[in-house]
């Protein structure tokens, strides 16, 4: 078995430990789907050990260039589960820099709207859960960021607000990651 994917597993709950307090804190309890989670490594060696791990439980739905570098999606035959949220798919990007850390990085919520872009997006959010006016004021320690990542053949807005805590992130999206990839089609 893959020491990389040895040590996910091994850091799999606290990780999902962590993702549930943050997710708790925005307020955000009430978004049931997770539909996906990412994996962060620092070599293009440690990525490929990853990828052929990962392709032992589950097979790749894309492979893709988004914002200049590769990112693998895999869907597993069996889901994780993370913050009691059930999860299918895991995000494999090729490094373009090192990381402070590597493994388990962040989460993606979906928040089924039709945002066409983060101002509108922002605004679901804050109806969802008027606690985060504070976070968007940046009056907390978690750091908000707005970002539209997509590749070439994408066709779903999929405007992004991601919520950062020391190491770990939850990100949250109009669209599933399968329905993104549907659009590509």
């Amino acid at each position: 078995m893959s020491a990389l994917y040895q040590q996910l597993q091994t850091s799999l709950a606290g990780f999902s430990e962590q993702i549930t307090q943050l997710i708790d804190d925005l307020g955000l309890s009430s978004l049931q789907h997770c539909d996906h989670a990412a994996v962060r490594v620092n070599t293009t060696a440690a990525a490929e050990e990853l990828s052929h791990a990962l392709q032992q439980r589950g097979e790749i739905i894309s492979d893709n260039i988004i914002n200049g570098r590769p990112i693998l999606i895999i869907k597993l035959q069996q889901p994780l589960t993370i913050a009691a949220r059930q999860v299918s798919c895991i995000e494999l990007p090729y490094p373009n820099k090192p990381y402070p850390q590597e493994g388990w990085e962040h989460v993606e919520l979906v928040l089924p709207q039709q945002a066409q872009d983060c101002d509108a997006l922002q605004q679901q959010l804050l109806q969802l859960s008027p606690a985060l006016a504070e976070v968007f004021a940046g009056n907390s320690d978690i750091k908000v960021k707005a970002s539209s990542p997509s590749s070439a053949a994408e066709r779903l807005a999929n405007p992004t607000i991601a919520f950062k805590r020391a190491d770990i992130c939850v990100k949250v999206h109009p669209h599933t990651i399968e329905a993104i990839i549907a659009s590509e089609q």
